[in-house]
């Protein structure tokens, strides 16, 4: 694969050109290989380059992401020419229609813009509730969406008017020419036609319901299945749900965004599930078997003697689901931590007033028998026997 050549090499221009003279530059390189004059077989492929260094140039944040990665770093951002900036240039439009056959590459010409169209997509907003995201749930929404008016079919014309006429202007072509002569040849000006807007037809008589526009508001309700493991940001995609398109277009599509709200006692990290199990002193110091909460039902976890407060027990594959990876899972970890209580019974109360005897019995052992090491250690430094 051949190299592609620098985009300001392309259009002879500085690295600082400002937007102005990037413009400039192409309009002047664009009229250069107008077919009238330039017969280089080649035209055609060193136009596209030029509208292709055009298009990025000209664009701020396209122009940022070249200036600093180049075209892997365009490439890499999904980038792909669109020439939609061609529609600032009417002045050029018999120059696409030589090269391209009518209209420029990767965009309908002026008699298609008019014409069913793709309609728009929509969003809609759901708050679940943690347990659901974890299972999987099926819920039901009631959206407001554009769709075909029941009444003209989506024509736009009234029942029985006979649809749509062809527009008399532009005689169905959705555009009208007008043509200069200049110094280096014919230049023909194409644009919309002003009557029909670029359609091609006219609605003669207006259908009554949606007033010729062919589209009308509807309620609609729609059943969702909510995968397990979803999260908050996570976004589903309904095809087809979204406004159907202008004349009869088809319709875009509904983005479901999900918002997951908080548990009082589990908390993710990603696909891992957390949570604070509280225990008794007696429980750490001795050792016990617990039983602690998980997403579906208990799960036992033996605590060993001495265990320290803060101590994290983790049971692999036993947390969230995976999203869209059926049978696998995050992990579950418990930290156990010590839960002091603020009320005794009286017995409880006597049973920790002798504990705390004992307790302080085994620190005074323990004070003397540091003491005493401390004392050697010092004298061993001093060089005494």
């Amino acid at each position: 694969m051949s190299t592609p050549r620098d985009y300001y090499e392309i259009l002879e221009i500085s690295r600082n050109a400002s937007a102005e003279e990037v413009k400039k530059a192409f309009r002047k390189k664009a009229r250069e290989y107008h077919p009238d004059v330039n017969k280089d077989p080649n035209a055609e492929g060193i136009f596209k380059e030029m509208g292709e260094a055009y298009e990025v140039l000209s664009d701020p944040q396209k122009r940022q992401v070249y200036d600093a990665y180049g075209h892997e770093g365009l490439r890499g951002g999904g980038y792909q020419p669109s020439w939609d900036f061609m529609q600032g240039f009417p002045d050029l439009n018999d120059l696409f229609a030589q090269f391209f056959g009518g209209g420029f590459p990767g965009a309908e010409g002026y008699a298609q813009r008019g014409g069913p169209s793709r309609g728009e997509d929509l969003r809609f907003d759901l708050d679940l509730d943690f347990m659901e995201a974890m299972s999987g749930a099926n819920k039901e929404i009631e959206i407001t969406h554009l769709a075909h008016c029941s009444a003209c079919q989506g024509t736009g014309a009234s029942p029985g008017s006979g649809g749509p006429a062809v527009c008399q202007t532009c005689m169905g072509q959705g555009q009208i020419r007008q043509t200069t002569q200049t110094i280096i040849g014919h230049f023909t000006q194409i644009s919309p036609c002003p009557r029909c807007q670029g359609q091609g037809t006219m609605i003669v008589d207006p259908c009554k319901t949606c007033h010729g526009k062919g589209r009308q508001q509807e309620n609609r309700k729609l059943n969702l299945n909510i995968p397990p493991g979803v999260d908050t940001g996570t976004r589903l995609r309904v095809a087809g749900e979204g406004n159907v398109g202008p004349q009869n277009g088809p319709a875009g599509d509904l983005y479901v965004f999900l918002s997951i709200k908080e548990h009082p006692f589990f908390k993710r990290d990603g696909y891992d599930l957390y949570a604070t199990v509280l225990v008794t002193y007696s429980q750490l110091v001795l050792g016990d078997e617990i039983e602690v909460p998980m997403l579906k039902g208990t799960e036992k976890i033996k605590i060993q003697p001495g265990t320290q407060s803060g101590a994290v027990f983790t049971l692999k594959n036993r947390g969230i689901p995976i999203l869209n990876s059926p049978g696998q899972h995050g992990h579950y970890h418990a930290q156990v931590v010590l839960e002091v209580p603020k009320k005794l019974s009286n017995e409880e109360r006597k049973l920790l007033e002798k504990l705390k005897l004992l307790e302080s019995e085994r620190l005074d052992q323990h004070q003397v028998h540091s003491s005493s090491f401390v004392h050697r250690f010092k004298e061993v430094l001093s060089g005494g026997a």
